[in-house]
């Protein structure tokens, strides 16, 4: 009767998650599409200014006709200006927000977990010579420096959107282990042993069998650092613990990689 009911919980807890899954994925493409239309509408402002920018070009002061590769300072800067806040509203979509600064531009990233706001992140960056990190708020356990050298000379929508999933994921992992601490507390035994990066959680817990409760110890590692779920699972058991365990260790191990980390204990 215990095992069926378990089997139940387990079956009750997937059908949760599976539905969580699919509004978490209606979201995010209802967001990528906002993302998607303002992206488009970017590219046509872009192409509209550099329509204009040629049509100035070849008609200078006074009628004279210049070289249309050589627009003027100002009109290129005016485009410059315009562009990014095109770009700016784009980022809105996405939880991150900005302002044009005297010497670039201000962004803040903001970060949230199911639904949840947690925290901003600030990044002000120079764009003359060229573009380059003035000053920021992100923790120094997050690659920027390898995410910057990467992209940010070359595509900083690109470098925004790569260090924005480093963050939410973070914040993600983190939230996960706080709220585990907050309201299973009763289920750890010991403490929950957790890096800054939150990329390796290590617990343990009791399951009870046949009258008799065994230790599970748990280890979980986020290879994926823009990923908010484990990428490997390891839980084992006492040696004296009876052969059945294994099956529930094995289910355990695929709650923890599908849901997140309370809702997994939760169930």
């Amino acid at each position: 009767g215990v095992f069926a009911h378990l089997e139940m919980l387990e079956v009750q807890a997937h059908e949760a998650a599976v539905k969580e899954e699919e509004k978490e994925r209606e979201e995010e493409k209802l967001a990528r599409l906002k993302a998607r239309v303002e992206e488009l509408r970017l590219r046509r402002d872009e192409l509209q200014a550099k329509v204009d920018l040629q049509q100035k070009g070849q008609l200078g002061k006074e009628g004279v006709v210049s070289d249309p590769a050589q627009p003027s300072a100002q009109a290129v800067l005016q485009w410059k200006i315009k562009s990014v806040k095109a770009m700016l509203q784009v980022f809105y979509l996405t939880g991150i927000s900005g302002k044009l600064t005297k010497r670039g531009v201000c962004f803040c990233i903001s970060t949230a977990y199911e639904g949840t706001y947690l925290d901003s992140y600030y990044l002000d960056l120079l764009i003359k010579p060229e573009v380059q990190i003035h000053r920021h708020s992100i923790p120094i356990f997050i690659p920027l420096e390898q995410i910057a050298k990467k992209y940010l000379q070359t595509d900083i929508k690109r470098f925004l959107s790569v260090l924005s999933d480093h963050l939410n994921a973070y914040v993600g992992r983190r939230y996960q282990a706080d709220q585990l601490q907050e309201h299973f507390s009763d289920q750890i035994e010991g403490t929950l042993q957790r890096n800054s990066l939150c990329n390796l959680l290590v617990f343990n817990y009791n399951v009870s069998s046949k009258s008799k409760t065994f230790l599970f110890n748990v280890r979980l590692l986020y290879g994926d650092l823009s990923c908010s779920l484990p990428t490997e699972v390891v839980i084992s058991c006492t040696p004296d613990a009876p052969a059945s365990l294994a099956e529930t260790a094995a289910a355990h191990s695929e709650l923890f990689r599908r849901v997140a980390l309370h809702k997994a204990f939760r169930s």
